[in-house]
């Protein structure tokens, strides 16, 4: 029997009129995973991402065609600032974004982050000057802020077991979308040149060459924009783009729980003034949020990491075997990463919500990143050269395969890190931030791994002839391509003093490349462990 004097018992309660206990409602009504929600969180950042990197693969032929460049060997230069404007314009406003997301609810900014979609992204196809294609992808960029709210959001439709699948399908979409998006831009841009028999040069889409792709990316977004006013969770049909559909608007304590009545009262009253008795300032700055800020530095580094070795890939393996290359088409890297996609299309819908169930995001972390160091998939790559077909493309998709998912864990892991660092009128900020540094470092990292590239040449050179002034024997390798950087193709002489020995070590990285990505990789590793890592409560050591 009940004991006198007992508390009553407590049942969580659910304001009406507020969207954030309407869907909370709903979630603990129904435990199974909501496939509908599930589905329309994905394809709203798959119709964000193909955007992103579409006209990679015509924007020289872009940049060609608007005149800008008086000479060749000009237009990467210019090449470089339209695909640089789309992050600059997302690191300027990210942050706002996930402001406003907190405010006024994440629907409204996902709806504007997918309409300017269809807007700039259509205008860039059909630039007809430089400063326009410059202007359309920034705008782009500045007004698609809905890849840090769509995380919160993400979060927030499903229960707490399910949240690791929740994110990952976030980083699948974004995954997928970078594959796809590239393949839609090589395959339709030009289309005069490449199907002259359907499309003449004087047709509409001979004028206008790079309109195709962007158009076609274009109609998939209306088509998530019409998905995302339906299906999106809202509270009253009246509010489809102002409601806040997962926030909370009504009193909550200082913890960030909801006040808890007895088990007769579990209803608070519509017209108690709806505010939150927390002030602003009794909140954590999410500056001062350690847990926040520590998972933050981690991403950027691992973003940093992830996004030179996309950079890095396609010129090594594009890049002939006289150069330390593979020599493979573009068509070859394209069936590569193809595979890659669905292999991470795979893991992480099925997979990787295991993982972090049993492991934790911590622990799933370490494990991805000691598996990158451990396993060396990177300090492989440069002995790839000595293989020839079929023996190379199998050895090449498993390793772009590992590699890939392994990434795509460490990204997820630090998502569920984040969310989970602030309170649910903090995500949105939050995450706002978060995509303000990592579009910084992901408009860094490009460079700096195309810079990389010629100085690992030059690097090469002067290991030569370091290694010849102290008598170090550089022989050919089977290629009849002089190689001061294999292991196998060179002998030390007087190697049992250890100024030779450091030599024989740095000559034994066959591109100084791989080895600094491996230098990243092992300083984000670091960043994993306390006291640079702190955690949420909620997580403890896992």
């Amino acid at each position: 029997m009940t004991q006198e004097g007992a508390s009553p018992l407590l049942e969580k309660v659910y304001v009406p009129g507020c969207p954030g206990c309407h869907y909370d409602r709903k979630k603990d009504l129904h435990e199974g995973l909501p496939y509908k929600e599930f589905l329309c969180v994905w394809i709203i950042c798959l119709s964000t991402t193909l955007p992103v990197s579409s006209l990679f693969p015509f924007l020289y032929f872009m940049i060609r065609d608007l005149h800008v460049a008086k000479r060749t060997e000009d237009i990467g230069f210019y090449a470089g600032f339209v695909g640089a404007s789309f992050m600059f314009g997302r690191c300027l406003t990210s942050t706002p974004w996930g402001i406003a997301a907190d405010r006024i609810g994440r629907k409204p900014v996902v709806i504007i982050g997918i309409f300017s979609v269809v807007i700039f992204n259509t205008l860039f196809g059909f630039s007809t000057s430089y400063s326009m294609a410059i202007a359309t992808r920034f705008l782009l960029g500045a007004l698609n802020g809905l890849l840090g709210p769509i995380k919160a959001y993400a979060i927030e439709l499903c229960r707490p077991e399910h949240e690791a699948l929740g994110l990952s399908l976030v980083s699948t979409a974004w995954g997928i979308g970078l594959i796809i998006g590239p393949a839609l831009g090589g395959y339709l841009a030009l289309p005069a040149e490449k199907f002259p028999s359907v499309f003449s040069h004087d047709s509409f889409f001979g004028r206008f060459p790079y309109a195709l792709p962007c158009l076609c990316t274009s109609v998939f977004a209306v088509a998530v924009l019409v998905i995302s006013c339906i299906w999106m969770p809202v509270c009253e049909f009246a509010l489809v783009l102002a409601s806040p559909e997962t926030l909370h608007k009504h009193k909550v304590r200082k913890n960030g729980k909801q006040d808890a009545e007895p088990l007769e009262a579990h209803m608070i009253d519509p017209e108690e003034k709806v505010e939150q008795s927390v002030s602003l300032d009794d909140k954590k700055s999410l500056l001062k949020n350690w847990p926040l800020m520590s998972s933050l530095i981690t991403y950027c580094v691992f973003s940093f990491h992830d996004l030179a070795y996309t950079e890095v890939f396609s010129l090594w393996a594009e890049s002939g075997k006289k150069y330390g290359g593979l020599g493979l088409s573009s068509g070859n890297v394209g069936q590569v990463l193809a595979v890659t996609g669905v292999s991470l299309l795979i893991f992480q819908l099925c997979i990787y919500p295991r993982i972090n169930k049993v492991q934790g995001p911590i622990k799933s972390t370490r494990i991805a990143a000691v598996s990158s160091l451990c396993i060396p998939i990177l300090f492989a790559y440069p002995y790839m050269t000595y293989l020839s077909p079929p023996g190379l493309s199998i050895i090449l998709n498993i390793a772009s395969v590992l590699k890939v998912n392994l990434s795509v864990i460490i990204t997820t892991s630090i998502f569920i890190l984040q969310n989970n660092a602030v309170p649910q009128d903090q995500r949105g900020a939050a995450n706002g931030l978060s995509m303000t540094a990592m579009s910084l470092f992901k408009a860094v990292a490009p460079a700096v791994a195309g810079i990389m590239v010629p100085v690992q040449a030059l690097y090469t050179q002067f290991m030569e002839i370091l290694a010849s002034s102290l008598l170090i024997p550089i022989n050919t390798d089977f290629h009849g391509h002089r190689n001061a950087s294999r292991l196998s193709s060179f002998q030390v002489a007087n190697s049992d003093t250890p100024i030779h020995l450091l030599i024989f070590f740095f000559l034994a990285c066959d591109q100084m490349v791989f080895f600094l990505l491996n230098v990243v990789e092992f300083l984000g590793l670091i960043l994993t462990f306390q006291p640079l890592m702190a955690v949420s409560e909620q997580y403890g050591t896992r």
